[in-house]
């Protein structure tokens, strides 16, 4: 697993089974690279509760701060899945990169088909790209 360098492509499938598969990976030491961040599925449910925790929870000058941009938004669920108070998962965190829509240097190459991943069964869902615009975000 070191060494190996996996993109996943984030369109149509949902940001929990995603950030887990991602987090694995990175831990075995593997590079992990998303594209297409803002077209990751959540449940309404999870936007429901995000937005109130952005909108309604501390201050602006204290804090917490909550990302708003689709790609940081995806990079935080990751890190919540990883062991962040052990330099294993910061190790880890650092192996992973997201980004929205697809760069340059990545564009010609394939992205590694997934079972889990394969399309959202996800009746009432909402793309990280929405969340984001309602949040704020500016992307």
């Amino acid at each position: 697993m070191k060494g190996e360098h996996f993109i996943f492509d984030a369109a149509g499938c949902s940001l929990g089974r995603l950030a887990s598969l991602a987090a694995k990976k990175a831990l075995l030491g593997a590079k992990v690279d998303i594209v297409n961040a803002e077209k990751a599925l959540l449940s309404t449910a999870n936007t429901e509760k995000y937005h109130t925790r952005v909108t309604y929870i501390g201050t602006r000058g204290w804090g917490p701060y909550f990302p708003k941009e689709p790609k940081r938004l995806v990079r935080r669920t990751i890190r919540g899945m990883l062991p962040w108070k052990r330099t294993r998962g910061r190790e880890a965190y650092k192996r992973v990169r997201v980004f929205v829509g697809v760069p340059e240097k990545l564009e010609g190459k394939t992205t590694k088909p997934v079972k889990a991943l394969a399309k959202s069964k996800i009746r009432k869902h909402i793309t990280v790209g929405e969340l984001s615009k309602r949040i704020g975000g500016k992307w």
